[in-house]
């Protein structure tokens, strides 16, 4: 879809500057015109140009701040068409800027400050805008923006956590790889030509190592070719909805990590469902929520259960209970929550636990994998280099 830029001014003089992706030529001008705005120029970016105008990419704490500051604005009194248009001045991320305008514009024209969001889901997801929708319907916009704001900044958190666990041991690993290729590559080739022109019997670590490092030399390029093919299948493949499914149930049974993706699911899940429930939001458009940001497959099928089983006159625990990733303490204090009727209370401190459950588990994983990879690279690069040093020892042997 093209890219657009263009100059407009309103019936107040004011010059007006926008890239707008996603938009029909002629759709773009029909837009415009029926904003009553003055038409000086549309563009088609394209290119190098056209990436530039990406680049401005909206952070999640853009979005905290963003919440934070509307509902201190709206608190003190201000009008949301003019807090928006404070903002608008404020922020420096260029994109956000333009985004926050066109909502400015959307709102002065009639429309709600809900369905203005939800034309740029891009940015603002679906419990975003729908909880933006039920603070409009209460009457307490400000208020669900401060706890919305609380929820991106817990949220943005949690993730940061886990890139965290996640950075340090793909970086040193991928380190011990591309130094073994290095070696296997080119360092041993190098002794082997030494090797072959002192003559002998080389020892069998040598002869092995040699011989790998042979294979790789002359299958290297198809097993990289191979390797890259098989990324590309497996990409593709978890985007589809068997192969996401398949993936996400994968990521929850890992030997390592897999404990640390069921707290982190279980966290979000809670605190998602929380949030909405506080916020006022129908118990089934939190589940229909919930499902879709959770991130994980196997949480949005278990939500979609739990919606019909509420459907039907049944209660949230029991499709929770038979799925793989509630334990049994979680679906009995969710039981107690709805019994008590303190449900968002509950889930509320289901979430802090395992925040604090995930904050021990990076810990100590990080501890954990630190000695493992050191060992690796110690036991690796340890046996490449014995293997190659053998033969000098037994260098009187060698030569004829």
């Amino acid at each position: 879809m093209p890219t657009f830029k263009y100059v407009v001014k309103n019936q107040q003089g004011e010059r007006i500057e926008q890239v707008v992706e996603n938009e029909d030529f002629s759709q773009l001008v029909a837009k415009l015109r029926s904003q009553n705005l003055i038409i000086i120029s549309i563009d088609e970016i394209k290119g190098k140009a056209k990436e530039e105008g990406k680049r401005g990419r909206i952070k999640g704490e853009d979005l905290v701040v963003f919440s934070r500051q509307l509902a201190t604005l709206l608190d003190a009194g201000i009008t949301l068409v003019q807090a928006l248009s404070i903002l608008s001045e404020q922020i420096e991320n260029q994109r956000f800027k333009q985004v926050i305008r066109d909502l400015e514009r959307e709102i002065q024209g009639g429309k709600t400050f809900s369905d203005t969001l939800s034309k740029h889901s891009r940015i603002f997801s679906s419990l975003f805008v729908n909880m933006v929708k039920a603070g409009e319907k209460s009457g307490r916009l400000s208020a669900t923006l401060e706890r919305l704001s609380d929820y991106l900044e817990k949220n943005n958190a949690l993730i940061g956590k886990i890139k965290s666990a996640l950075v340090y041991p793909i970086v040193v690993s991928s380190m011990a790889i591309i130094i073994t290729l290095v070696l296997l590559l080119k360092v041993i080739p190098t002794f082997k030509g030494i090797f072959e022109s002192l003559g002998g019997t080389l020892p069998l670590p040598t002869q092995i190592l040699i011989g790998l490092s042979d294979f790789m030399r002359h299958y290297f390029p198809v097993m990289a070719f191979g390797l890259v093919a098989l990324v590309i299948f497996a990409v593709r493949y978890s985007k589809t909805e068997k192969g996401g499914l398949a993936l996400d149930k994968l990521k929850l049974k890992l030997p390592v990590f897999g404990l640390l993706f069921r707290k982190v699911a279980i966290s979000k899940f809670c605190r998602t469902f929380s949030t909405l429930i506080e916020s006022g939001v129908s118990i089934l458009d939190c589940l229909t929520i919930v499902g879709k940001t959770a991130g994980n497959k196997v949480i949005e099928n278990t939500a979609l259960k739990v919606k019909g089983s509420i459907r039907e006159g049944e209660n949230i625990a029991s499709p929770l209970s038979s799925s793989e990733v509630f334990p049994p303490l979680v679906v009995r204090m969710i039981a107690v929550g709805e019994q008590t009727g303190e449900l968002a209370k509950m889930l509320s401190k289901i979430a802090d636990f395992y925040e604090r459950e995930v904050d021990a588990a990076v810990s100590g994983l990080t501890s954990l994998i630190e000695p493992i990879i050191i060992a690796f690279l110690g036991i690796v690069i340890g046996s490449i280099a014995i293997a190659m040093l053998l033969p000098i020892f037994e260098i009187s042997t060698l030569i004829k």
